[in-house]
């Protein structure tokens, strides 16, 4: 079971992935990520591999093997054997013997022998681009190290994709180029770190530590923070012309994407839809997505309702779901209540929350229209 101080870490890690998408360094993290999944895991040895765009090893970080032996072995993996198995099949390979498995190869001269073996793609969705692996652990690897280093290949699997999406676009002036990328970061990134998210939530749900599920929900929270900033920077992205769609659709997109993460049943209702856009369209979305977000997350729920309704002087936006309500004269800072408040008063609307513990809650936003 993975302890707290390791759970810690990971929180602080979540926080260095999301830096990524804007100037964060990359190959820091990477390096971080081997030296925490090595950390966390007690194996002797740690490596990360990340494959360029003709199939060739554009990065590799290894831990546990000193300069002198390095040199020694000369060349660096060149992706066969298990290691290109993790690649080519997209999954997690768990071994007591390396050598046992059909794929190996064997090591070459002045490498050290390892034994047990734990490899987890570097992917993101069904496209594996790298491989996180550790070596030699004694008795070998636990269902816990397995959940931690997913959860860190994840990490690196977005920041490795985040940032070369983000390189392409510098200088970049096809609109339809931008939008397929807009596109990829929608359907790739975001997914994959919703299922990050779910990772870490089921750990925490068997630890029985209670500071350490804390911990672990709290780098839950910084995930949430480093999605939305990966949407404001999709946002960006847009062209002029997807503003054309209304914000009822809109909301659809939303809706099934983010209800595909969870197993809670997530419906949209639209009462008397605009049929052309509104100037807070961005905001409001943004606000509808932190709403539901919350009650995926938090609620525990098996429904939760989208409900969008405009007039001819406001949108409203209530957010309701039938879960297990919270005491509002208690704090909560990772529901981001505070945050989504700020968001209505700058548009001169307002934001209410109405929630009683095993009553469920609702979360209203009502915007005036320019």
């Amino acid at each position: 079971m993975a302890d707290g101080p390791a759970i810690n870490r990971l929180s602080t890690l979540i926080g260095s992935a999301a830096a990524v998408v804007g100037e964060g360094d990359l190959e820091a993290l990477l390096r971080r990520l081997v030296s925490e999944a090595r950390r966390a895991t007690g194996a002797p040895y740690a490596a990360l591999g990340v494959l360029g765009d003709h199939g060739v090893l554009s990065d590799f970080i290894y831990e546990g093997i000193d300069e002198d032996r390095a040199r020694l072995i000369g060349h660096l993996p060149t992706g066969r054997g298990v290691l290109g198995t993790v690649i080519r099949e997209n999954r997690t390979i768990v071994l007591e013997v390396i050598a046992d498995h059909a794929d190996s190869h064997g090591f070459p001269p002045n490498h050290p022998a390892m034994g047990t073996f734990l490899g987890v793609p570097v992917a993101v969705g069904e496209r594996a681009f790298g491989n996180l692996y550790l070596t030699d652990k004694e008795r070998g690897f636990s269902d816990d190290d397995v959940v931690m280093v997913e959860a860190l290949s994840r990490i690196a699997g977005a920041a490795v994709h985040t940032a070369r999406l983000q390189s392409r676009l510098r200088g970049l002036a096809v609109v339809e180029e931008r939008q397929r990328i807009a596109r990829d970061l929608h359907d790739s990134v975001i997914q994959d770190l919703f299922a990050v998210g779910l990772g870490l939530q089921g750990l925490a749900a068997r630890l029985d530590d209670e500071k350490s599920g804390q911990l672990l929900d709290d780098a839950v929270d910084r995930l949430d923070q480093s999605v939305n900033t990966l949407r404001n920077y999709i946002f960006e992205l847009k062209d002029a012309e997807q503003t054309t769609v209304p914000l009822g659709e809109r909301l659809q997109e939303l809706v099934s994407r983010m209800g595909s993460a969870y197993p809670t049943r997530v419906r949209l209702t639209v009462e008397q839809p605009g049929d052309r856009p509104g100037p807070h369209d961005e905001a409001i979305l943004m606000l509808a997505t932190e709403a539901l977000s919350n009650a995926l997350r938090h609620s525990m729920a098996g429904t939760v309702d989208v409900i969008l309704s405009t007039t001819a002087g406001e949108t409203c936006l209530e957010i309701r779901d039938d879960g297990i309500g919270f005491d509002r004269s208690r704090s909560h800072p990772g529901m981001g209540l505070a945050n989504m408040r700020i968001r209505a008063t700058v548009l001169g609307g307002h934001l209410s929350v109405r929630s009683e513990p095993g009553a469920g809650t609702i979360v209203m936003v009502r915007v005036p229209i320019p």
